[in-house]
């Protein structure tokens, strides 16, 4: 096993960051394959139904009790707007190729580290400021072709997610103060599940035995990003490790091409250069403040 003890916190989550773009890239390849075939509320409700049950025998080990969470009102909160962002996610997901997806995902750090400083509180010290600022060049450069039109509407919807998706991590980082990284998975998979599940119930379609195999990976997979991004979370502050999150462009180029065969623009490759530099400088910097 790799020892990261000798790091600091926030070089820590990141490398926790890192890991939890690489799964959740693979996660949503995975995912967008699922739901060119099946309704995707269908798709959302098995994927965090079957990473409730990949949580049961911890759950079952430890005992009920030891995942009872002490702030049962902000797992609820969380679930709720982590479901509603994840609708809107998942309607726009099969229509628009997956480094498009991850590139109009990149706002989201945006709306985290506002949301961190305004209402976390977290000191915002000028170099993550400046890779965000960096980064948004390389995401402009991504996004131009898709704003003048070429993308659909599409395009718009996953926009819309991300403002969501961001409220949704940011009140995790408030729930790892209150509880374990294990008990606020297994609550958002069981909670997301439970409300997804009139939605998918009314539209379900008889997914094969390929989909439901890859079905099962994806709730192993989702898991096991969840995990990750607790712990980075936990680690240090949630604006910390954003910028990291650009560095998911190659895996999404990568995957895309090699399972749907979508290779990335040269606008792509080109935003996607500013942004690993960008995340790479802002790295040595954490490093410095060590």
């Amino acid at each position: 096993m790799i020892r990261t003890d000798h790091l600091s916190p926030t070089l820590r989550a990141m490398l926790w960051a890192v890991a939890t773009g690489f799964v959740f890239t693979m996660l949503n390849a995975i995912l967008r394959q699922l739901a060119q075939g099946l309704p995707p509320v269908q798709v959302q409700f098995v994927r965090y139904g079957l990473s409730m049950f990949v949580m049961l025998p911890w759950v079952l080990a430890a005992g009920l009790h030891a995942y009872v969470p002490n702030h049962p009102r902000g797992q609820v909160v969380r679930a709720l707007v982590h479901t509603l962002g994840l609708m809107v996610w998942f309607t726009a997901l099969p229509h628009i190729p997956l480094a498009d997806a991850t590139a109009i995902g990149y706002t989201a750090p945006v709306f985290v580290m506002l949301g961190a400083a305004w209402f976390l509180g977290e000191k915002m010290v000028r170099a993550r400021w400046l890779a965000v600022a960096i980064s948004a060049v390389g995401v402009a450069i991504i996004m131009a072709p898709k704003v003048a039109g070429t993308g659909g509407i599409y395009n718009l919807v996953m926009l819309a997610s991300q403002p969501l998706l961001a409220a949704s991590l940011l009140i995790n980082k408030v729930l790892t103060r209150h509880d374990r990284v294990e008990v606020i998975v297994t609550w958002q998979a069981m909670l997301v599940a439970l409300f997804t599940a009139p939605f998918a119930l009314w539209a379900w379609q008889s997914p094969t035995a390929v989909q439901w195999g890859w079905f099962v990976l994806a709730g192993l997979l989702g898991t096991l990003g969840q995990y990750c991004n607790g712990r980075a979370l936990r680690i240090a502050d949630a604006s910390a490790s954003q910028s990291v999150k650009y560095l998911d462009l190659v895996w999404a180029s990568l995957l895309g091409f090699a399972i749907f065969g979508d290779w990335p623009a040269q606008t792509t490759l080109a935003g996607g250069l500013v942004i690993v530099i960008a995340t790479a400088w802002l790295a040595r910097r954490e490093a410095a403040r060590r």
